[in-house]
């Protein structure tokens, strides 16, 4: 016992060694590459002096950055993110020039912006260096992936719960028919091994309002009740809900906690990261629905921010990334641009900067949280990985762009599998989707016109010689809002006319529409619409463009519209109905019929037109891999779960909605004897959702 106590000590003498003299080889280097850093040593010619001068500066900079850098971070939590990853540069090179000062060299001269780069290089050379000499050294890689757990004690003791944790991982808009294809391509051999040993793969069918508002909301809180889109408008209150902006979060979250008397998923030692909502979890990160209140210490996740930049090395690397990231979408975009790909969309503005926050800041901070709830034994952890559903939005879900980010979450999956064998408890790591992506182009780029457009000829109302763009629903973009403590999204605070006889708001929710008339506080019928605007609903039922029309009725309750005069009766739709609903196959009538009974839904709803045969549709907004609506893989996303845990669904059975995959979940939670969530809550009246 004695002796392997020493062996440890000796190795991490060794290592340590090892690290201050890759250290000072790497500055000496940088002093004769760049022109604004020079080690002067007393005399200024003696090698061994500048040698010994670097030794000491390199020595003192590591010393600083071990005891000092955590300080200075905890002193920054509060800090946004996007903030914290650039401020971290500066303190780094501050540190090196506090270094050099305790040299017993004579004034050994480099310029701050050059300090910067050389602290950078400095830092992820020694933690790459540290990190190579530790992989063949069990002891000493647990110790550097504990530092991920919080440094003031949540770290739990290794004897942990014997009981098995369980980490949902949700790859944002990646369909079961792209994993699938994914790893018989051999892009993502993590998830390929896990199918081929200790997984098992099962298709899900989400609601009518395919996206992550109504699917994680599901999912994490067991209802999503009257949420017919990304975007609506709710004529009681004169308010625009965006799923994705932090009031709307926040609201929706205390509607669905209301609703089943149930805190979430993650009620009892739950963490949240990266998603909309927060599960019930007392420990989130990059979290929507609490992006409105001040945080402070009951939900700070110092598991989360402090862990990931307490290394600066992790700063340095995530910068680095981020910038390449953004060189990476400037060079795909232009390429798709020179080589006219259709359909193609713009890609410039601030999007390079959305899409590197996706792919790269968000990733980092949420595996890093991920991994350091692991390590502190946590036992249920959610978290929402965006960059795929990201980038598929603006370059297609089948592209090579595409194709990349995937093989970047598989090793981001592989580190996590790997820090689950030095947990402090056996963990079930369960992965799936929320929704997939629909392919196509955009509905102004084949007609030349938008909805909004359409409907606005429909009225009689002038249309603009030029369409106008319609906003982005891309999650990122309310993530990036959220880190920099911007909340304030489109539709914020606008003001919605209700005047006698206004014009109809139209909102877009990938290839879904709605469209209200905001001076009408009820939701109003085919009748009363058509006496206002006799040619609106002829108009947008017989477009190409538009698939079904989905309207209120004062004889049916509700009627489902198509081309060529196709009406049909809510209550008599079925599956094998040769109407407008034929071609987005099963299911799509039960979520039609759902969607009109909620007391928001629009006063009328437009589904686009779907292809069957290529699975495209036409997005209402500015996507060329798009999903919030019926058509294609967008509604069919996947559920991967160990064959330790009971089928999702028995033979036969169809895993149908997001409230369903929630039931399935919990009960995974209790076979885990995980948190003792409560039995399900008796579903309320006039919610008519099947099981």
């Amino acid at each position: 016992m004695g002796a392997g106590r020493w062996r440890r000590i000796a190795s991490q003498i060794g290592r340590s060694v090892a690290v201050w003299a890759v250290s000072t080889l790497t500055m000496l280097v940088l002093a004769g590459l760049l022109p604004d850093f020079q080690i002067r040593s007393d005399d200024g010619d003696s090698a061994t002096r500048i040698a010994i001068t670097a030794a000491i500066g390199a020595g003192a900079f590591g010393l600083l950055s071990a005891l000092v850098w955590p300080a200075l971070v905890r002193l920054l939590l509060l800090v946004p993110a996007l903030v914290l990853g650039l401020l971290v540069f500066f303190l780094n090179g501050f540190l090196l020039l506090v270094a050099l000062r305790l040299t017993p060299a004579d004034r050994p001269e480099v310029a701050p912006e050059t300090a910067v780069v050389v602290a950078a290089v400095m830092s992820a050379v020694a933690s790459a260096t540290g990190a190579a000499l530790a992989v063949r050294d069990d002891d000493a890689y647990r110790r550097r992936l504990y530092r991920l757990a919080d440094r003031r004690g949540t770290a739990r003791s290794l004897a942990g719960p014997t009981t098995p944790g369980v980490v949902f991982l949700q790859l944002d808009g990646v369909g079961h028919d792209v994993l699938v294809r994914a790893v018989e391509r051999g892009l993502m051999p993590t998830v390929g091994g896990l199918l081929d040993a200790t997984h098992r793969l099962h298709p899900w069918r989400t609601d009518w309002s395919s996206q992550t508002g109504a699917s994680q909301l599901g999912i994490l809180h067991g209802t999503n009740h009257d949420i017919p889109a990304f975007r609506w408008y709710e004529k009681d209150k004169g308010e625009v809900m965006v799923c994705n902006r932090p009031t709307s979060a926040a609201e929706l979250q205390r509607r669905a906690v209301e609703r089943t008397g149930d805190g979430g998923l993650l009620t009892v030692d739950g963490a949240s990261r990266g998603n909309l909502f927060s599960g019930g979890a007392d420990q989130q990160a990059l979290v929507l629905s609490i992006a409105v209140r001040r945080r402070g210490r009951e939900n700070r996740s110092r598991a989360g921010y402090f862990a990931y930049f307490s290394d600066p090395a992790n700063a340095v690397r995530t910068a680095l990334s981020f910038v390449a990231e953004v060189g990476r979408e400037v060079g795909q975009s232009t390429r798709a641009r020179m080589q006219e790909r259709r359909p193609r969309v713009a890609r410039g503005g601030l999007y390079p900067l959305v899409r590197a926050f996706a792919t790269v800041v968000e990733r980092d901070v949420v595996v890093a949280a991920v991994m350091g709830d692991m390590l502190a034994g946590r036992t249920a952890v959610y978290a929402d990985l965006v960059a795929y559903d990201e980038v598929a939005h603006h370059s297609g879900p089948h592209s090579r762009d595409t194709d990349k980010v995937l093989q970047r979450l598989d090793r981001s999956l592989a580190l996590i599998a790997n820090v689950a064998e030095h947990a402090p408890r056996p963990y079930r790591i369960v992965l799936l989707s929320d929704h997939g992506q629909s392919p196509g182009e955009t509905f102004r780029g084949r007609y030349g016109l938008t909805l909004g457009d359409l409907v606005r000829a429909g009225c009689g109302l002038p249309v603009p010689r030029k369409a106008r763009r319609t906003h982005s629903g891309a999650e990122a973009r309310a993530a990036v809002r959220a880190a920099l403590r911007r909340p304030v999204e489109e539709n914020a605070g606008q003001h919605v006319p209700t005047g006698r006889h206004s014009e109809p708001l139209v909102l877009a929710s990938g290839n879904l529409g709605l469209i209200s008339f905001p001076d009408v506080h009820h939701r109003m019928t085919k009748e009363e619409i058509d006496a206002r605007h006799p040619a609106l609903l002829t108009t947008l039922a017989n477009h190409p463009g538009v698939g079904f029309v989905l309207v209120r009725s004062e004889e049916h309750g509700g009627v489902v519209l198509g081309a060529h005069g196709a009406e049909i009766p809510v209550d008599a739709l079925d599956d094998e109905h040769d109407g407008p609903l034929a071609d987005f196959g099963p299911g799509a009538a039960s979520a039609v019929r759902r969607t009109h009974s909620f007391p928001h839904t629009a006063d009328i709803m437009v589904n686009s037109w779907y292809d069957p045969a290529e699975g495209e549709v036409l997005a209402f907004e500015e996507q060329i891999g798009s999903h919030g609506g019926l058509g294609g893989a967008q509604g069919r996303p996947f559920l991967l779960a160990p064959l330790a845990l009971s089928p999702a669904a028995e033979d036969g059975e169809e895993l149908v909605g997001a409230e369903h995959i929630h039931r399935v979940l919990r009960r995974w939670l209790r076979e885990c004897n995980g948190p003792q969530v409560p039995l399900e809550a008796p579903r309320a009246p006039g919610d008519q959702r099947a099981a």
